[in-house]
C-alpha cells in the first residue's frame, strides 16, 4: 500500500458537526476498501483567495492515508459527486510528516519574535547630494 496525504475543502454554510461526518463517511470508504487512516486535522473555516461555486470561505481537512490506489480512486469519485466539497487534492508522499501540519503549526511561529524594541535599528538614510536646480 501507498502512503497518501489527501485535503479537502468542504463549503462555507455546513456546520462544523457536518464536516465531522464528511469526514468520517470518507474514513469509512477508505476502511471499507482496504486502507487506514493516520492523523485527521481539521483545518477549520479559512477564506479562499478566490470564489469557488459562490463560495469565499471554506472547510479544510487533511487526513493522512495508507491505502491501495483503488481506495484513493474509490475515495476521489465520491468526493466529485458530493455537493458539500468544493476541492480535494491527493498527494502521494515517501513518509508522513511526525507531529502537527504546516498549518497547525503556523500560529506559534510567531512566538520566537521579541517585542519590536529588540530589534535592531534601521540605519538613517543618507541624503543624496546633487545639484537642486
Amino acid at each position: 500500500m501507498a502512503l497518501y496525504e489527501h485535503t479537502f475543502m468542504a463549503r462555507q454554510d455546513i456546520s462544523a458537526q457536518q464536516v465531522e461526518d464528511l469526514t468520517t463517511h470518507f474514513k469509512s470508504v477508505l476502511e471499507e476498501n482496504g486502507g487506514k487512516i493516520g492523523r485527521v486535522e481539521n483545518w477549520g473555516l479559512k477564506s479562499l483567495q478566490y470564489r469557488i461555486n459562490k463560495n469565499r470561505k471554506a472547510h479544510y481537512v487533511l487526513m493522512d492515508v495508507d491505502a491501495p490506489g483503488a481506495a484513493i480512486h474509490e475515495l476521489e469519485r465520491q468526493m466529485r459527486i458530493h455537493e458539500d466539497i468544493l476541492r480535494y487534492l491527493t498527494i502521494k508522499v515517501d513518509e508522513f510528516e511526525d507531529g502537527p501540519s504546516a498549518m497547525m503549526k503556523r500560529g506559534s511561529d510567531r512566538d520566537d519574535r521579541g517585542p519590536r524594541g529588540d530589534r535592531p535599528a534601521r540605519p538613517p538614510r543618507e541624503e543624496k547630494s546633487g545639484d537642486a536646480a
